[in-house]
């Protein structure tokens, strides 16, 4: 017997064909879903099919029921359903048979139900034809087919009605329907008499002349009288059960489903025209959708989780570690508080793939929530319930979206919040942030607290300065500085470059990039932290790979005659292309040899000229420029600083969009170097000073670019001295640090970050504070190999390293990674 759901077959076919007809176990369920199918339905004869296929299919299929049957084997789900079925009801068999199976019981019952049922018909208007036409159905109808055609007529919930399919005994079947009969009985009796009372009250009314009798004020009096028996209401008060049932199978806690409770009482007393009442159940449907006691299982398998996180992601040690850590201690106490992490580090370092891969080797829901531009605090607090459109916040929506109270919530860009007259959502996030409050988050839609400490949360920023300090002592920083060349070019070959394949398209049999082709790459035309660019430009190459490979894979064009001159032409153009992707301009007869290998030539011709170029020793061929060190939010990066001197009144010029922080340097290096003129031999022959009659010029390169931070002292009074002696700074030194009046080194932050900024310009010598010694541990092993370090404590012992025959002439030895 097919049995038919969703999906019909074609007209001719269901013309006259038994089919069977299989309700949902919930009327909200999926209509795909098979596992939804409620086991028991009806046999059917089609009778007559109406529809269209256009503008999509929409069939209308008039039935007439035969027999019950219950559905033991699904066979087929494609293109229509088919299962194998057991029948329960016998067509042949009448109702004496089943009295005398059931004795005299029955017989008396199906009596009472042909006597409500005349009674039921008689209360309506017979004037209208359906009833009439049903009055007449009744009078001639078998007992046995009253239950299912009353249980189809009376007003009852989809749940009632499955009860009276599924009651296949005949005697249980006229118990489960005989209530239904009479409660709509009782309804009608109810809305006749508030009917006939509503126009007594309006005749009395009129006749003592009482203003409120006019119909219009009658109908506003009566209307709780008119709307509490008027069927809609009979069918949402039929869901707002529903719903009450939803919510106490939510199990949420005592307080939640008090304040639950109370406004259920208050929206069966509102009428369903007030606007709040579409307020209050929205409000009760997120409340009983909220996961209260709902939490996913966690994996706490540390080999596991350190094979995964090695896998996804390359380096980041420091980060892995604190990870496991959690992983560690969450196995031995399953109550551990969701820890507060912040992963701080340029773009493009993978703060926030690693917290997916997190959520992933943990076995835990992943949300992701942009904070970037938000300025009002209602985005994380929510909306109160006092206007319409109000809606909770972006965490109670994020616990609503998946499912679990334990998920991991990736808070992105938390440094780039802002502040408006809506208020400040960083101040929000305090509570949401802090292990010791968020397990009572009020969120101002629930107006309940909801326990948020379960959640794992991962904040990601670039830049610490723009975080409130409030904010920033709640969570626990971790340092992502960037990438050495080494760890990018293991990237690219583990991650980026098959990556870049699969969307372009390609494999490794059409395209191979060798190691050295990756490494040019990322030394002459990538000088980042992240590897974002380095994808790009990776993107770039199977680009024009796979323009190689579809003209091959075309179809051959004929071959045109070709003139000298064209020939001659067409020789130049592939004398002009490297000769691994040299083809002929005019036609693509031929396809590429494959794989195509790209080595130098081939970037070049991709890529255009190196972007990167070491300009270093070209910029320290004359006295008065050295190289400074900087933090940015985008990495460290190397930092020319330039002075000259010419004929003036003695003024101190600074250029190069500098802060205030900046300028203060200036003006401390210049007045050490003048104050120390005679200690380091800088005094002309006639003992004047060293801004007599001249103006001194300090300028930072790349102007347009605002420069600020307290690390530039050192380098600003290394350029003065160079200046003044006419010795050059070392080609091969970086130098960063602040100096005092008295000439002491102070130490400065991000000295990682500038570490490997001097290294990925390719200096390996770098002058530090020597109270940064102590930063060195945090530097990978490969890079410290391939530098030397000088530690200084007075700016004497700078100047010593930074000339080549030191300056003074007190002799100072290089750091070697060996000594650290």
């Amino acid at each position: 017997m097919n049995m038919v759901k969703s999906r019909l077959m074609s007209r001719s076919t269901l013309s006259s064909t038994i089919i069977g007809v299989i309700p949902q176990e919930s009327k909200d369920d999926q209509e795909d879903d098979m596992s939804s199918l409620h086991s028991i339905g009806t046999a059917a004869v089609v009778v007559q099919v109406t529809g269209t296929n256009w503008p999509r299919p929409s069939y209308t299929l008039l039935v007439t029921g035969l027999c019950r049957f219950k559905m033991e084997t699904l066979l087929q789900e494609s293109p229509y359903l088919v299962a194998s079925v057991t029948q329960l009801d016998k067509l042949s068999e009448d109702f004496d048979e089943f009295t005398k199976k059931h004795g005299g019981d029955l017989d008396n019952l199906a009596d009472n139900f042909r006597e409500q049922a005349g009674k039921l018909v008689d209360m309506l208007d017979i004037s209208i034809p359906v009833v009439a036409k049903l009055k007449k159905m009744l009078e001639n109808l078998p007992s046995q087919h009253l239950p299912d055609i009353c249980a189809a007529i009376v007003k009852a919930s989809y749940a009632e009605k499955i009860q009276v399919l599924d009651a296949v005994d005949l005697n249980e079947r006229f118990k489960k329907a005989l209530p239904l009969l009479m409660r709509q009985i009782e309804g009608l009796t109810l809305l006749q008499k508030a009917r006939k009372d509503r126009v007594g009250v309006e005749i009395v009314a009129r006749k003592k002349g009482d203003p409120f009798g006019r119909p219009g004020n009658m109908k506003r009096a009566l209307n709780k009288i008119s709307t509490d028996f008027d069927d809609d209401d009979d069918a949402d008060s039929d869901e707002i059960n529903d719903l009450e049932q939803k919510i106490k199978s939510a199990h949420m806690p005592e307080h939640a489903l008090k304040a639950v409770m109370k406004e259920i009482k208050r929206l069966k007393k509102m009428p369903q025209q007030m606007p709040e009442h579409a307020m209050i159940r929205n409000y009760l449907e997120l409340m009983s959708e909220l996961p209260w006691s709902k939490s996913s299982k966690d994996i706490l398998d540390i080999e596991q989780a350190r094979r995964d996180l090695d896998v996804d992601h390359y380096g980041l040690e420091k980060l892995k570690k604190r990870v496991l850590e959690y992983f560690a201690i969450r196995q031995l106490k399953n109550s551990l508080k969701g820890p507060i992490l912040c992963f701080v580090g340029p773009p493009g370092v993978g703060k926030t793939s690693i917290g997916r891969s997190i959520a992933q080797t943990l076995g835990r829901e992943f949300h992701r929530i942009s904070l970037g531009g938000v300025c009002d605090q209602s985005d994380i607090r929510g909306h109160r319930r006092t206007y319409i459109g109000s809606m909770p916040g972006r965490i109670i929506h994020g616990i609503r979206l998946v499912g679990t109270n334990n998920p991991v919530f990736l808070l992105d860009e938390v440094d780039k919040l802002g502040k408006s007259l809506h208020g400040d959502p960083a101040a929000a996030l305090l509570e949401v942030l802090d292990p010791e409050q968020n397990h009572t988050f009020t969120d101002h839609y629930l107006n309940v607290p909801f326990d948020l400490s379960q959640v794992l949360f991962i904040a990601t920023a670039n830049n610490m300065a723009t975080i409130p300090a409030a904010l920033l002592d709640r969570m626990e920083l971790i340092q992502i500085p960037g990438y050495t060349q080494e760890e990018k070019c293991n990237i690219a070959t583990r991650h980026l470059i098959s990556k870049q394949f699969k969307e372009h398209g390609l494999t490794a049999e059409q395209l191979q990039i060798p190691v050295d082709s990756t490494k040019m790459i990322i030394s002459k035309y990538t000088r980042e932290a992240g590897v974002r660019n380095l994808e790009r430009k990776i993107g770039a190459v199977c680009r024009a790979v796979a323009v190689r490979v579809a003209e091959g894979m075309s179809k051959s064009k004929q071959e045109k005659r070709e003139t000298p001159k064209s020939e001659e032409k067409k020789q130049v153009i592939n004398n002009s292309l490297p000769e691994n992707l040299s083809q002929d301009a005019t036609t693509m007869a031929h396809p590429p040899e494959m794989p195509i290998c790209i080595d130098e030539a081939a970037i070049k011709d991709i890529l255009g000229p190196p972007q990167f170029e070491s300009e270093v020793s070209q910029r320290l061929v004359q006295p008065g420029v050295a190289v400074g060190l900087a933090w940015t939010v985008m990495g460290g990066e190397i930092m020319f600083v330039e002075a000259t001197r010419m004929d003036g009144e003695g003024k101190l010029i600074l250029t190069g969009q500098l802060g205030d922080v900046m300028k203060e340097s200036a003006n401390l290096a210049m007045n050490w170097v003048r104050a120390n003129a005679k200690k380091v031999v800088l005094t002309f022959g006639n003992g004047k000073s060293l801004l007599a009659g001249k103006d001194i010029h300090i300028h930072f390169p790349a102007g347009a670019v605002g420069k600020d931070g307290p690390s530039a002292g050192v380098t600003i009074a290394t350029v003065l001295v160079s200046l003044f002696s006419g010795q050059l700074v070392r080609s091969d030194t970086a130098m960063t640090g602040e100096i005092t009046l008295r000439g002491l080194v102070l130490p400065v932050g991000g000295i990682k970050e500038k570490v490997l900024g001097a290294h990925r310009a390719g200096i390996r010598r770098v002058i530090l504070p020597k109270r940064n010694m102590k930063d060195l541990y945090e530097i990978p092993n490969n890079v410290k190999g391939e530098m030397s370090f000088i530690f200084a404590s007075q700016l004497e012992d700078v100047l010593n390293a930074a000339f080549d025959n030191g300056f003074p002439a007190l002799p100072m030895e290089d750091v070697t990674p060996s000594k650290l």
